[in-house]
């Protein structure tokens, strides 16, 4: 059975990798010239299904948990599982116990272990929350890892090549924003970043500050660098961060460690992430295309999930042909 696999971003690649473990052969396809830079390279990397469940719906929590050890087989070394730290100005301890009181997996820190856990963070912070068993990657990283782990086992790729569907027996759609419009109730949802550099700060872990109308968050990258994000805009506009998001971002890091102020910003950017009215990701088909879409701020924790749906459906499948050459004997599987 020959599978098409359509766009490279995270829930492209999961796809093809977990089709390709089924033995099926698989092609990727990707409009542009390069691998795909939308919501995915602009995302997160935070592996925290306990964290997440606060603001969403039990599902992401059941089908995110396995995530780590997806992303640590799928691309060894990458999953750094240091936990998830959250922390609040004194005058917003309220929303700490609002944070807790939605969701499992953690337990409160005081003063000295904030400290203990980040020792950058001495004295800052009272009280906070500690999830163990969550982790971060780096997006870009990661991306660019699936796509080598791909090419080795014999995934091709067609890079902005326009590729006949016809001789696929199954083509699998994984293009995000660009299937808005074109998918009923998927609208975008767009978010925005930026990197920081500085020597004077030093993180283990993501580091989510709450705060009562915007709630953001700091993962540390590369040594001396960290993304900030994440704002949740109800727009389809991708164009630059707005003046506002960026104060914000800017406020939110001075307030984790004050010498943030003199950090230098090294990018910032935009990605409208793809959503479905509840904010959950879903497989859909429609005769021999399968969807994936709707992963909203999940790609990274969620993409394994559906990959792994969707390879279901293409076994399935391929079960039953093999079933009707049996009985005819008309069949041959490719």
């Amino acid at each position: 059975m020959r599978v098409l696999v359509k766009g490279t971003g995270v829930a492209g690649l999961t796809a093809a990798f977990e089709l390709a473990r089924t033995g099926v052969t698989v092609e990727v396809c990707e409009r542009n010239a390069e691998p795909s830079r939308g919501a995915s390279w602009y995302a997160g990397g935070m592996l925290a299904p306990w964290c997440e469940r606060e603001s969403a719906d039990a599902a992401v929590l059941t089908l995110g948990q396995a995530a780590l050890d997806w992303w640590d087989e799928a691309t060894p070394g990458l999953v750094v599982r240091n936990g998830t730290l959250v922390v609040a100005p004194a005058r917003d301890k309220a929303e700490l116990s609002r944070f807790a009181s939605r969701t499992d997996g953690y337990r409160w820190v005081d003063e000295g272990e904030i400290a203990a856990l980040e020792p950058d963070l001495a004295g800052r912070f009272r009280s906070g929350l500690y999830f163990p068993g969550e982790g971060h990657l780096d997006p870009r990283l990661a991306l660019k890892s699936l796509h080598e782990r791909l090419c080795t086992i014999g995934v091709r790729f067609h890079m902005g090549i326009p590729l006949n569907e016809e001789p696929f027996d199954r083509v699998v759609a994984c293009t995000g924003s660009a299937a808005i419009g074109g998918i009923s109730d998927l609208r975008g949802v767009r978010g925005e970043m930026l990197y920081l550099a500085t020597r004077e700060v030093s993180l283990s872990r993501p580091v989510r500050l709450l705060h009562p109308r915007i709630p953001l968050y700091i993962v540390p990258r590369e040594p001396d660098r960290f993304m900030v994000g994440a704002t949740m805009i109800e727009t389809e506009d991708a164009g630059a961060i707005s003046a506002r998001s960026m104060m914000e971002f800017l406020n939110a890091a001075y307030a984790v460690h004050p010498a943030f102020a003199e950090a230098e910003i090294i990018e910032t950017g935009t990605g409208v992430r793809p959503a479905y009215p509840d904010n959950l990701p879903k497989v859909t088909q429609d005769g021999r295309t399968i969807f994936i879409n709707g992963a909203y701020r999940h790609g990274f924790l969620l993409s394994p999930a559906m990959a792994r749906q969707a390879a279901e459906i293409v076994c399935q499948t391929l079960s039953q042909k093999e079933w009707d050459h049996e009985t005819s004997g008309e069949w041959r599987r490719a």
